[in-house]
């Protein structure tokens, strides 16, 4: 593949050696590159519904680009970003082993801080023009600038879910969860971290114990423990009530569903404000699950795609990255009956026929309003994510 402009050339600026890849503004090139290239998109596999998905973007891509899309299912994302790594220290510049990666966060940081992304792309893509840049998060990464070496698929918001059969009442706050779960003890629980939902249930605790939230938006300091004693207060409380007496976890995000479906827990945390429509329209939950939020608010954040920049298929990767921002997979993703994500893209950008697919669609009984939802909270730097989870583990860790 060649160059096609010279502005392209800094999308080798990340490693001299690497093989050029096409410039994504030029989109005729691309896609005619990207027909017949597999593209390995390492991403999440812990979830059926989200798997299903990913297929159904793979048939799609492969019927209008002949794309073919290999889901390459992870538990845990910093082991690509270690693959990747890898290959860069061991010299492998051309046609790694990973093409895509579902990225967020703290992994993007490292692999930006790495040189170890292709781009920038994101802004270059045709469906960019249908995002929501004023009114979503699309443009940071837990405060990390993306620079377009990240394209957004979806938007994300914490949710608790509680089957009201059990626990009738919204919760509004952290203290209002500890005072009910030391009232019922073993009826509620959370991922273990590092799991993403985990670490997530340890910040948003972070931000609503806390007074003043700024200092989270700034790398950690020396001021960490004194930011972070009334967590470990809040814990220290919470553990012994948790389900099993804090002596075992689920590992993901859907075995909590499972449990509330076996009636063993009665409350959850999700970053999907309609999963549990979606598990409800499965069958996975029961008819009773409600969500709430906080009074204070919650953490919300863009789900994003990045390219390695070693990919031997960053046409192919740059084609499903557009794709997912399409606003035929937006309204999938966004259909509780399929998944329950927020969408990126602007109502406004959008063609009459397909606004009138977003507005047709109904969100479920358990899904709350934009209005109940409330504003999303930032994201701390990523740096606290990484510090909460090793503490975390230090303190109340179990065998995994």
């Amino acid at each position: 593949m060649n160059i096609l402009r010279t502005t392209a050339l800094a999308f080798c600026a990340l490693s001299t050696t690497a093989t050029a890849q096409t410039d994504p503004e030029n989109w005729d090139a691309v896609t005619a590159a990207a027909n017949g290239q597999t593209v390995y998109w390492n991403a999440w596999g812990g979830s059926t519904q989200t798997n299903d998905f990913i297929a159904w973007v793979g048939d799609r891509v492969s019927e209008d680009y002949g794309v073919t899309l290999e889901h390459v299912k992870l538990s845990d994302t910093a082991d690509a970003v270690s693959r990747v790594l890898a290959e860069k220290s061991a010299g492998q510049n051309d046609d790694g082993a990973i093409d895509m990666i579902w990225i967020n966060g703290a992994n993007f940081a490292a692999m930006k801080d790495a040189n170890l992304l292709f781009g920038p792309f994101a802004e270059s893509l045709p469906n960019w023009a249908l995002v929501d840049v004023q009114g979503k998060s699309v443009q940071s990464d837990f405060t990390v600038p993306t620079d377009g070496m990240e394209s957004p698929w979806a938007m994300a918001q914490v949710v608790f879910i509680h089957d009201t059969a059990d626990l009738a009442a919204p919760l509004g706050s952290m203290e209002a969860i500890l005072e009910w779960s030391s009232a019922n003890p073993g009826r509620f629980t959370f991922p273990q971290p590092p799991d993403f939902l985990g670490t997530t249930f340890l910040k948003q605790a972070l931000i609503d114990l806390l007074d003043d939230t700024t200092v989270l938006s700034a790398p950690v300091g020396d001021n960490y423990d004194e930011v972070t004693a009334p967590l470990w207060d809040f814990m220290d409380a919470l553990t012994p009530t948790l389900w099993r007496q804090g002596k075992a976890y689920p590992q993901t995000g859907p075995r909590q569903l499972q449990l509330i479906a076996d009636n063993e827990v009665d409350l959850a945390i999700s970053f999907s404000p309609g999963e549990a429509s979606a598990a409800i329209a499965n069958f996975q939950l029961p008819d009773t699950a409600r969500t709430f939020v906080l009074d204070k608010g919650t953490l919300g954040n863009a789900s994003f795609v990045a390219i390695p920049y070693n990919s031997g298929s960053s046409e192919g990767a740059m084609v499903v990255a557009n794709f997912l921002m399409s606003a035929e997979a937006q309204t999938r993703a966004q259909n509780p009956d399929i998944l329950g994500y927020g969408t990126v893209l602007n109502m406004d950008a959008l063609s009459t026929n397909e606004r009138a697919a977003f507005d047709a669609l109904d969100l479920g009984i358990a899904t709350l309003s934009p209005a109940e939802l409330g504003t999303a909270l930032p994201e701390p730097h990523p740096s606290w994510a990484t510090r909460l989870a090793d503490d975390w583990a230090a303190r109340y860790g179990v065998a995994q």
